[in-house]
């Protein structure tokens, strides 16, 4: 099966995450697997059926759910850790480390 191309950019003007992170944290190990084999279509379909927001990336609203049911955190908590916390952001697709609230926009 071909490797899906990724017409995201990254930032030139920080480091990829790839870059700064422990490729070994088990973040990142899971995210190779849950996230890689979860069914971006199915999500797709259902993000059509209920109306969310067509800024929503798929790929970080999988991670945003599967890291807040991992860790029982409540709506506020996840985005304040998302923020700080680079492997939460890798999990959620992220190329550069995000210093802003910018879940829900699309980069």
């Amino acid at each position: 099966m071909a490797k899906r191309r990724d017409d995201r950019q990254k930032d030139l003007l920080w480091p990829a995450l790839e870059e700064i992170i422990d490729l070994g944290h088990p973040l990142v190990r899971l995210r190779a697997r849950s996230i890689g084999g979860f069914s971006i279509g199915t999500l797709r379909g259902y993000a059509r059926r209920v109306r969310v927001s067509p800024a929503c990336r798929p790929r970080l609203v999988a991670g945003l759910f599967i890291l807040k049911q991992m860790h029982n955190l409540s709506d506020e908590v996840l985005c304040v850790r998302w923020l700080e916390n680079p492997y939460y952001q890798f999990f959620c697709g992220e190329l550069s480390f995000c210093h802003q609230r910018r879940l829900t926009a699309r980069h």
